[in-house]
């Protein structure tokens, strides 16, 4: 094992640096040459780093720097002379470049422009650093020999990796601990296996942060926290190498409690997003079927309504079906099923399917394929989608026969994690759920019932339905009982706790379907009529 060469130290302000570990000479050799194959940059944040900033420069290894593509300072708009101090080594080291952000963005902010320049130069890798010297620099070949692997995507530098490196490098015991929990708290909530979520030296493949929404992150310290999420959300590789730990009076003093408590918070809000309660972009990580999903816990909306009575040969019209699972567990009870949805599903179905937009008419070709009206029309999350919900349902009525049912459901824009969102300020559409993107109507239970009763139906049940914890999340003892829980507080108080709710309801004789039966049947006689025949 060979160590680094140290460099001469023309300053003594970063002269207590981190005791190194030994690198391998194999591995101080795989850094060079990942250097040299791809283009390596070198991103320095700094913020009142005069002091530091040019010596944590010159420590960059000899033989790594001349292999460098580009090493490129941004200095967070330092109310001293950072961004000075590193321009007086552009002649030292030429492909040194320094940036003074005009106004502070602060640690987040920072870094969100130094990964858009290294996207928009086009650079394979790039490493963070920080100036102020916190990050041992001798260690950037460990940092980026990894990256000789094409499927890792991020590199970090764990103090934890080393036992006892944290302290005896000065880390506080309060520190060490509170790194140590927090970490096995994201861990658990991300399941991952990091030894360290918070550590500031990190190298990414640029390729990677390009498919990433970091713009979106907070400009704060958890700004890295968020990064974490984002790469491993998406199914991208993390690796870690150990690093020394190095505590001076120089480095940024973070509020560790308010650090601590945005981490986490970030994590559940990450969690919640995933289960479709909450949406920010910055978590929107993974391409997904959005077709309508079939749910098949015992205390679900579609399991409820295959638990339902029907007559034995009953036409049955399903509108949106998706993949057409509620439908077939219908035909397999024996009912005439027929389903409608704007695409055709991946597989064959034994019943009559259209492939139509259901904010057009589909009335009279329904009736035409089915031979006569129909006895039952299902419509399950559907009507919120519709463009003019009561056009539709003045279409869904002309299918019905009179004295046919609809079961019709639709999110509770009034469930309670609602009604905390706005409380706290929040109100953002997502992918799927109450706020979907694709909804174009927000209904309460009142205001559903009042639509429905509008188009000329009769409520006759209403049944409220906590969210689909079991088949969203996942069937462990924990969430079935959450689920359960969930259930029946929808069930006591449907207007607060229900995430969805379904009516069932009687379409009612209209003005033509009395004129109809009237002439079919003989026009009643009236009174003078019958005094007219009895004379």
């Amino acid at each position: 094992m060979t160590s680094l060469e140290e460099k001469p130290q023309a300053e003594t302000a970063s002269a207590a640096a981190p005791s190194t570990l030994d690198i391998p000479r194999e591995e101080f050799e795989r850094g060079l040459e990942v250097a040299r194959t791809q283009r390596v940059a070198i991103f320095v944040v700094a913020y009142n780093a005069e002091a530091h900033i040019r010596e944590t420069l010159r420590r960059i290894p000899g033989e790594l720097l001349p292999l460098i593509d580009t090493i490129y300072v941004f200095d967070d708009s330092s109310a001293d002379a950072t961004t000075e101090r590193a321009r007086e080594l552009e002649a030292e080291i030429p492909n040194l470049k320094a940036f003074k952000i005009p106004v502070n963005q602060g640690y987040g902010g920072n870094q969100k422009l130094g990964y858009s320049y290294a996207i928009q130069a086009g650079f394979d890798v790039v490493v963070l650093l920080h100036g102020d010297g916190q990050y041992a620099p001798e260690y950037l070949p460990r940092m980026i020999a990894p990256f000789a692997d094409d499927e890792v995507s991020a590199v970090f530098g764990s103090r934890m990796m080393v036992p006892g490196a944290s302290k005896k490098g000065g880390m506080p015991f309060y520190k060490r601990i509170g790194n140590r929990v927090l970490t096995w708290m994201e861990n658990r909530l991300l399941k991952a296996n990091l030894t360290e979520f918070h550590s500031g030296f990190r190298a990414y493949r640029v390729a990677t942060m390009a498919k990433i929404p970091f713009s979106y992150n907070t400009n704060d310290f958890h700004f890295d926290t968020e990064v974490i999420i984002q790469i491993l959300g998406s199914g991208y590789r993390i690796d870690e190498v150990p690093i020394p730990t190095y505590y001076g009076d120089e480095i940024c003093r973070v509020n560790g409690v308010a650090y601590a408590w945005n981490c986490i918070t970030t994590m559940m809000r990450y969690r919640a997003n995933l289960v479709y309660l909450v949406h920010h972009p910055k978590f929107d990580l993974k391409k997904e079927n959005n077709r309508y999903q079939y749910k098949e816990a015992e205390t679900s909306l579609h399991q409820h309504v295959l638990g339902l009575e029907f007559q034995d040969g009953s036409k049955v019209l399903e509108l949106g079906a998706g993949e057409g699972d509620t439908s077939l567990a219908m035909h397999a009870k024996g009912l005439k099923v027929m389903s409608i949805d704007q695409h055709r599903p991946d597989r064959d179905l034994p019943f009559p399917f259209m492939e139509k937009d259901l904010d057009g008419g589909f009335a009279d070709e329904v009736i035409e394929k089915m031979g006569s009206q129909i006895d039952v029309v299902v419509a399950l999350d559907l009507i919120e989608h519709l463009k003019n919900p009561e056009s539709s349902l003045q279409e869904l009525q002309s299918v019905l026969r009179p004295g046919g049912r609809l079961i019709a459901s639709t999110g509770n824009i009034a469930y309670i994690v609602q009604r905390m969102g706005l409380f706290a300020g929040q109100f953002n559409y997502g992918k799927r759920g109450i706020l979907d993107l694709t909804h174009t109507r927000l209904f309460t239970l009142r205001s559903f019932k009042r639509l429905i009763e509008g188009e000329g139906f009769r409520i006759e049940s209403v049944r409220g339905f906590g969210p689909p914890i079991v088949d969203m999340v996942g069937n462990s003892l924990v969430l079935r009982v959450l689920d359960r829980i969930s259930s029946l507080c929808a069930r006591v108080w449907p207007t607060m706790f229900c995430y969805q709710f379904v009516v069932v309801a009687t379409r009612l004789d209209d003005l033509d379907d009395i004129l109809r039966r009237t002439l079919a049947t003989g026009s009643p006689k009236t009174a003078s009529d019958r005094n007219g025949s009895d004379s």
